[in-house]
């Protein structure tokens, strides 16, 4: 689905990204892969192989984006589509419930999560229109911008910049339409990847997970369960569909999920 195509995943050498790079890869796409950490980079490479190119960045660097999307053209000749997966937890610089989140928390959370996601979809969009090609852009949210769970997931700047990201991501997707330029969005709930492991290791945040999240017998994500949604917006099977999000949530938003007992509600 994806033959001959050149993509961008910013947020690429781990998890999520990783995985869907993979993906693309099987598909027939070419990929470059934009990661914070030059070992998880070196490891996304040996494992991308002649796929792919790697490149240290940190996505709220203005110029990351930019270098990333020359570098997508330098090699392969085009640029296709943007994936943009680089987000992150706040909580270890304060983000948490309203009464105690800290102003560097909210800050950092945001910058983390909203402005690194603007400034690839802002270089992406320049460069669609530069060349006149159109082109398609999929970011990334969380369940949490729109299905709080105050119990065990209570970062209120995080919940607010994935909402946010879905705001954005509409917006640009309705103005950027007649460039034939595509903006879409996957929400996933939990899924494993490092920024969960606090919650992966906790038993009574995987019961109540397994209620949140009941199908194929309750679980955490995977993050190949998001693999075939991005492979379907990167593609041109999603050629007529724009400000679209898809919920990869195992039944997240449908389900009450409960608690182990009823004298801790």
């Amino acid at each position: 689905m994806l033959q001959n195509k050149k993509i961008v995943i910013m947020g690429g050498t781990t998890g999520i990204g990783l995985s869907a790079a993979k993906a693309f890869v099987n598909h027939g796409a070419k990929v470059v892969l934009v990661g914070r950490n030059p070992e998880s980079c070196q490891k996304a490479k040996e494992i991308i192989g002649e796929a792919g190119e790697v490149l240290v960045g940190d996505a709220i660097e203005e110029s990351t984006s930019v270098q990333a999307i020359d570098l997508c053209i330098r090699a392969y000749g085009g640029f296709d589509g943007l994936y943009h997966v680089a987000g992150g937890s706040g909580r270890r610089f304060g983000d948490g419930p309203l009464h105690e989140l800290s102003l560097e928390g909210w800050n950092k959370t945001f910058e983390l999560n909203l402005t690194g996601l603007m400034l690839s979809n802002q270089a992406a969009i320049r460069k669609f229109r530069e060349r006149r090609t159109g082109g398609t852009i999929l970011n990334m949210s969380s369940v949490l911008g729109f299905s709080p769970s105050p119990k065990y997931f209570v970062t209120h700047a995080y919940a607010a910049a994935k909402s946010a990201v879905i705001g954005f991501t509409k917006s640009i997707a309705a103005y950027y339409a007649s460039d034939n330029i595509r903006v879409n969005l996957l929400a996933p709930a939990l899924v494993e990847t490092p920024m969960s492991e606090r919650a992966s290791k906790d038993d009574v945040i995987l019961h109540f997970v397994k209620t949140k999240q009941p199908l194929d017998g309750g679980r955490n994500g995977r993050p190949e369960d998001l693999d075939s949604a991005a492979i379907y917006f990167m593609s041109d099977g999603s050629g007529f569909t724009t400000g679209q999000t898809l919920y990869v949530d195992g039944g997240w938003e449908v389900s009450e999920g409960q608690y182990q007992n009823a004298v801790e509600q």
